[in-house]
């Protein structure tokens, strides 16, 4: 038992350079404390009419929790009518996890759309074929292991609102 969980250990961190055996442990639901200050919260801050975003999260062989965690904070943490689909771009994984179960898996969420590159092409040029099935007015471009705070959205699609030639990066 030690011995198998420090293999475990050690696997996680080989693959993904992070405690997979500990994320693997973590609710893809899970709870965040809310780290914006009082000024975002306030009522009124941003626009009301606030454009939709495609979001892109481009990934190769993500630990699976991770690659979940993220997707379901960004559907848990967002306005349901700010986000227009979530294009998950696979820059030709090979790790059976992010093939036919993440299909399966993620049929159940009609917003999520999972594009894949017959082969390796870099984050660059997996962002750019992801960009090919944007459907929103907004591109939202996203790490595929990161888990989106509430309140994230808006903010963003607000600095675009007031003008559309403004790009803008979440604090992180």
């Amino acid at each position: 038992p030690v011995a198998e969980t420090e293999t475990k250990i050690d696997k996680g961190w080989k693959d993904n350079a992070f405690n997979q055996y500990v994320s693997d442990m973590i609710s893809v639901h899970r709870s965040l404390p809310d780290p914006r200050d009082d000024w975002c919260k306030a009522e009124s801050r941003f626009l009301t009419d606030l454009p939709a975003t495609s979001v892109v999260v481009c990934f190769h062989n993500e630990a699976w929790s991770a690659l979940l965690r993220t997707v379901h904070s960004i559907l848990d943490r967002s306005p349901p009518h700010l986000i227009e689909q979530i294009i998950l771009v696979d820059d030709a994984s090979t790790m059976d996890h992010v093939k036919e179960e993440l299909d399966m898996y993620m049929a159940q969420y009609p917003k999520v759309k999972i594009v894949r590159a017959p082969e390796r092409v870099g984050l660059i040029r997996a962002r750019l074929l992801g960009a090919k099935y944007v459907t929103a007015p907004v591109i939202t471009y996203l790490d595929s292991h990161c888990e989106c705070a509430e309140g994230w959205l808006e903010p963003l699609l607000d600095r675009i609102a007031r003008n559309k030639t403004n790009a803008v990066c979440p604090v992180i």
